[in-house]
């Protein structure tokens, strides 16, 4: 068959650390959040980059989007390694889900979404631009990229929401039964943001004024983490943070505001 050689995948091989539910609380977001531009599309496809050794996250992804925002949704889940493209293959149900050897090229798709999860974190913080630049340029239009980080059982998370202009929100989830403190977040920043959490840094102030708020709060403990949470990022709302959606997210552990909140040089540039 003739034809141009297909381009050799962008990236390097993940960890490809996984396990069931551990990206629940960013599908839980994306059938959320993203609904709206899934729903406008003339081909709703997705693309889970990255989905490591195993598809499972993938295979709930697809699940989720199907049951929560259109049953036609289609997604691809892609990895560099054809090793895990060929693991993955007894779990595809085409057209619906499907497996192809991928990188941040996104194999030549034009998908509506994203999701990059614990792919970007063993890169150092200067490819990470380039990375998102890669991926944003392949998106169909008014697609978006979400990138993140979380720990390996997924009850500490953070993503960024991407387009073509650069990152648009952030997002801070946590399993609020088992959350010690809301400094435990900045383990799990995003990897554009993690080193950046130092004093004089927005992400840096954000946690801060999270954790200061979360210790206020400690007398509403009594009835209960989500009541304590409830009233935490309420309070850092109340002192000038834009904090975006209302209580129905907050009560989920979760806390969405634009990035930056205040002026940054463009990590895109």
């Amino acid at each position: 068959m003739s034809g141009a050689p297909r381009r050799r995948p962008l990236g390097v091989v993940t960890r490809g650390t996984t396990n069931p539910n551990r990206l629940r609380r960013v599908d839980n977001w994306i059938v959320a959040t993203c609904a709206d531009r899934l729903s406008a599309a003339a081909d709703p496809l997705v693309v889970d980059l990255g989905y490591g050794a195993t598809p499972v996250t993938a295979v709930e992804l697809r699940a989720r989007l199907a049951a929560g925002v259109r049953p036609d949704v289609r997604l691809v889940g892609l990895e560099i390694d054809p090793a895990r493209v060929a693991a993955a293959a007894p779990a595809a149900d085409p057209p619906g889900l499907t497996f192809a050897r991928g990188g941040f090229e996104l194999a030549g798709l034009r998908p509506v979404l994203v999701r990059a999860f614990n792919v970007l974190r063993q890169y150092d913080e200067s490819e990470v631009p380039a990375a998102w630049r890669t991926m944003t340029g392949a998106l169909a239009p008014g697609g978006a990229l979400v990138e993140g980080t979380c720990d390996e059982l997924g009850r500490l998370a953070s993503w960024l929401l991407i387009d073509a202009d650069g990152p648009r929100t952030l997002t801070l989830a946590a399993k609020l039964t088992t959350l010690g403190s809301p400094a435990e977040l900045a383990e799990r920043l995003p990897k554009a943001l993690i080193h950046r959490n130092v004093p004089g840094e927005p992400v840096h102030d954000l946690i801060r004024a999270l954790d200061d708020a979360w210790q206020a709060a400690a007398p509403y403990a009594t009835f209960g983490p989500r009541q304590r949470w409830l009233r935490a990022v309420g309070r850092l709302r109340e002192t000038g943070w834009p904090i975006l959606n209302g209580p129905a997210r907050w009560r989920k552990g979760e806390l969405t505001l634009p990035w930056p909140p205040a002026p940054l040089p463009s990590i895109m540039e």
